[in-house]
């Protein structure tokens, strides 16, 4: 057997909406069994895109570090945004690429608060980079639930 998480999640989200919250008398246990199938609805979705979002984002924040180290004015910050840049996945397993992630992010918020006091074109021009890459890793995380 080769379990579909994706199918199980999706099925037993179904069976809750349509079969299990229907049987409950109205209130709070027949909201709360509904709240728990569309959080299934949504765990699908993610488990569907999860590894590719990850690696889509971790590869924009690594290509824009790769054009801050030439902005960035503090040696220490410069030599990691470099060794952050030429990095690549080791796992496509989820719990290491959001490991990955969040450290991608946390060199951002560095590399952000130091663009920020800079004083040049090159600086307002990368700091324009970083939001329009923040409101985009916000686009890749929107659900389709929230359409609700």
């Amino acid at each position: 057997m080769k379990p579909d998480a994706g199918k199980l999640l999706g099925v037993t989200a179904g069976h809750l909406m349509t079969r299990t919250a229907p049987a409950l008398p109205p209130g709070y246990e027949q909201s709360s069994v509904m709240g728990l199938g569309a959080l299934l609805i949504a765990a699908g979705e993610e488990f569907e895109r999860g590894a590719a979002r990850r690696v889509d984002e971790n590869t924009e924040l690594r290509q824009l570090f790769g054009r801050a180290a030439g902005v960035c004015e503090d040696a220490d910050l410069g030599a990691r945004l470099d060794t952050a840049s030429a990095a690549s996945e080791g796992s496509l397993r989820l719990t290491d690429l959001e490991l990955s992630n969040a450290a991608l992010r946390e060199l951002l918020i560095e590399l952000h608060a130091h663009v920020e006091i800079l004083d040049s074109d090159a600086a307002r021009s990368l700091e324009r980079a970083i939001w329009r890459e923040l409101a985009a890793s916000t686009e890749r995380r929107k659900l389709s639930l929230a359409a609700f």
